[in-house]
């Protein structure tokens, strides 16, 4: 014997699957985990696409996927690197780690720039519903530093 749910019952599921794909909507901007743009502190132009990833213990780590426009060379490197990834390709290289959730922000962490081979503390935290994500960049403590504001790519 088979029953028909109806129309009200048909409106509930469509409701209830309509919540549920929000609610991953919401989850998947709730956090940096996923790909941001870059902008150049100097040229206000874009810079580069990194992927931020969750591995899986809640610590974040992003990798630079690719340049953009004058930054768009496969083949550099960072000459000016002093640890392991001296000479490497910057393409594919991981510049951010150790990052938690703290609060609504994520800390503790550290952040490579590939221009100066620099490593400094880092922090980040999202803006405008998940859309922008602010990084922070500081040596000791973080008024001691500069930030950028990075945009997620659907």
């Amino acid at each position: 014997m088979t029953r028909s749910i109806g129309r009200r019952g048909a409106r509930l599921m469509l409701g209830a699957l309509g919540a549920f794909i929000a609610a991953s909507a919401f989850a998947q901007t709730a956090t940096p985990v996923g790909t941001w743009q870059t902008i150049d502190d100097q040229s206000g132009k874009p810079k580069a696409i990194i992927q931020i990833v969750d591995d899986g213990s809640g610590q974040l780590s992003g990798k630079v996927v690719r340049g953009i426009g004058e930054f768009d060379h496969p083949e550099r490197r960072c000459t000016a690197c002093t640890d392991d990834r001296r000479d490497q390709l910057i393409k594919g290289m991981t510049i951010i780690t150790g990052l938690r959730q703290n609060g609504d922000a994520w800390d503790g962490g550290q952040i490579l720039d590939p221009e100066n081979g620099k490593l400094y503390k880092c922090k980040m935290k999202l803006e405008d519903g998940g859309q922008k994500l602010v990084v922070r960049g500081y040596v000791g403590v973080s008024l001691l530093g500069r930030s950028q504001t990075w945009v997620r790519q659907q």
